[in-house]
C-alpha cells in the first residue's frame, strides 16, 4: 500500500509541474505585464501634464484679472491717468472705375 501511495504522490507532483505554464508563456506574460504598466504610467503622466497646463491657464487668467483690477484701482486713486481713446482712422473715398 505504501508503494501505491508513493507512486500516486510522485504522479501527482509530476502532473502538477507539467500542467504549469511553459517558460515561453511566462516570458510572454511578463512582457505583457510590463507593457501594461508602462502604458498606465504614460497615461498617468499625460493626465498630470494636462492638469498642470489647466492650472497654469487658470493662474494666468487670474493674473490678468488682478492686473486689470489693480489698474482700475490706480486710476480711481489718481495714481495714473486713464488711457486716451484711440483716434479713428479716416478711410479714403473709394475711387471710381474709369468708363470705357
Amino acid at each position: 500500500m505504501k508503494k501505491l501511495a508513493t507512486i500516486l504522490v510522485i504522479a501527482a507532483v509530476a502532473f502538477m509541474t507539467s500542467c504549469g505554464p511553459s517558460a515561453k508563456e511566462k516570458e510572454a506574460k511578463r512582457i505583457a505585464d510590463s507593457t501594461r504598466v508602462a502604458d498606465s504610467m504614460a497615461m498617468i503622466q499625460a493626465q498630470q501634464q494636462r492638469v498642470a497646463d489647466s492650472i497654469a491657464k487658470v493662474q494666468a487668467a487670474q493674473k490678468v484679472v488682478a492686473d486689470s483690477l489693480a489698474h482700475q484701482d490706480s486710476i480711481k486713486k489718481h495714481l495714473i491717468k486713464p488711457a486716451k481713446p484711440a483716434k479713428a482712422v479716416k478711410q479714403a473715398p473709394a475711387k471710381k472705375a474709369p468708363k470705357k
